[in-house]
């Protein structure tokens, strides 16, 4: 290995991954260290979804306030354990002052635009990489069971395509004609064409395998120990595995992104949102296209042989415990919207970190105080849909050419 020309990255889900191929295939010279396996974290189990239609920031309007309502309900779909943690409770307060509809607003578009660059890549390197992943642009329907959320529908269609996402507003019977397994007492739903969903593992996977092959090295089981600096610069990085001299360090490691840069004196604020999966064997009926159910906050994808119902959003600390009662309330929500979704079945349960900023945007840049480090962690719950893109960003950074979106709104450092 030529040390002092490598690139060292910290990270094996899909951003590290989708970076070590766009490194690669550039012909740089690129190591990536997972200290688990390829796609174990939160890029293993999730909904699946590529969803420009949902570009909405996770701080919002009324939100913050809502989850300190659903405090006291273990088994809502966001959850804020109470727990006294300075670090914590600094969050909280940023986040709230993010609560807000022009904060709300200003996102949406970053969002948008970054999703259907990123919905792009995902097409064109599978075309280009013969990548199979049970991909599928059939869109996707959001559907509503209350009166409430039934007027919500109607103006979020509306809302929407002030930013230039359409939708379309569909009553019970027109939800029921695309997809027959839904209840009938859900009143109506949000139908749009532009989703895309898929396996999110396997395209990882099949990923890592590609950029092995444009001479990437890829280690398993290799745990980051510690950094050595020098001259502002990382000079070392020791892991479980071996030491590292690396000209260009990227840290993309999800939710254990924070305790990492730490090491490094670097702040970004950030907090692990827990979220739950569970997929079974596809029941004799089931949806052509990926569903979201509202008021449950709970996604559905149809996977390959597989359904998958991911959801809840539990602010925990970096905690991967399991809570039945939660695992239970997405089973409840799944029979609650849809037929055909039985109590016997068994499904996997799986739970993941999502790594969220106080603003919902992710961190994405180089570092200003630690010059060879690339920083791309903070995507909350739309990692998978935005991986490619951040991939080749990330890239373009190291690269020194022009990157493919502003990182304005992205700084590492933006609220030290």
């Amino acid at each position: 290995m030529n040390k002092k020309s490598d690139i060292l990255i910290i990270g094996g889900g899909i951003i590290g991954v989708s970076a070590a191929y766009y490194l690669a295939k550039e012909g740089m010279a690129v190591t990536l260290v997972e200290k688990g396996e390829i796609c174990s974290g939160s890029s293993y189990g999730n909904a699946g979804f590529i969803p420009p239609s949902h570009s909405t920031p996770i701080p919002g309007p009324g939100v913050l306030k809502q989850g300190i309502k659903w405090m006291l309900n273990p088994e809502s779909p966001f959850y804020i354990h109470p727990r006294f943690d300075v670090e914590f409770v600094r969050w909280l307060w940023r986040f709230g002052n993010y609560c807000n509809k022009s904060a709300y607003e200003r996102a949406i578009p970053l969002f948008r635009d970054i999703q259907r660059d990123s919905l792009a890549l995902f097409q064109e390197i599978m075309e280009q990489e013969d990548i199979v992943c049970d991909f599928k642009q059939a869109g996707g329907i959001t559907i509503f069971k209350s009166k409430n959320g039934f007027a919500h529908a109607q103006a979020e269609v509306k809302e929407m395509k002030n930013f230039d996402i359409e939708l379309d507003f569909l009553d019970g019977d027109a939800v029921r004609k695309l997809e027959p397994m839904i209840r009938d007492d859900v009143l109506g739903g949000i139908h749009n064409m532009e989703d895309a969903h898929l396996n999110p593992a396997l395209f990882v996977e099949e990923l890592a395998k590609v950029a092995e092959k444009y001479g990437a090295r890829i280690i398993r089981q290799a745990e980051v120990l510690g950094f050595e600096k020098a001259g502002g610069r990382i000079a070392s990085v020791h892991t479980t595995c071996e030491s590292f001299h690396p000209k260009e360090v990227i840290l993309a490691a999800g939710a254990w992104s924070t305790p990492l840069a730490q090491q490094l004196d670097l702040q970004f604020p950030m907090q692990a949102a827990k979220g739950y999966s569970l997929t079974m064997k596809k029941p004799a009926q089931t949806p052509s296209r990926s569903l979201f159910l509202s008021e449950a906050r709970v996604a559905v994808t149809p996977i390959g042989s597989s359904l998958r119902f991911a959801g809840t959003l539990e602010l925990a600390g970096l905690d991967l415990s399991i809570n039945q009662r939660r695992v239970n309330a997405i089973k409840d929500a799944g029979r609650g919207y849809l037929n055909s979704v039985s109590s016997e079945d068994d499904p996997e349960v799986w739970s993941g970190l999502r790594p969220v900023p106080p603003d919902g945007l992710p961190y994405i840049g180089r570092s200003l105080t630690t010059k060879n480090l690339v920083v791309a962690t903070g995507h909350g719950m739309l990692g998978v849909s935005m991986g490619p893109v951040t991939g080749k960003v990330v890239s373009e950074i190291v690269r020194a050419e022009k990157p493919c979106f502003d990182l304005d709104p992205f700084a590492v450092e933006r609220f030290s």
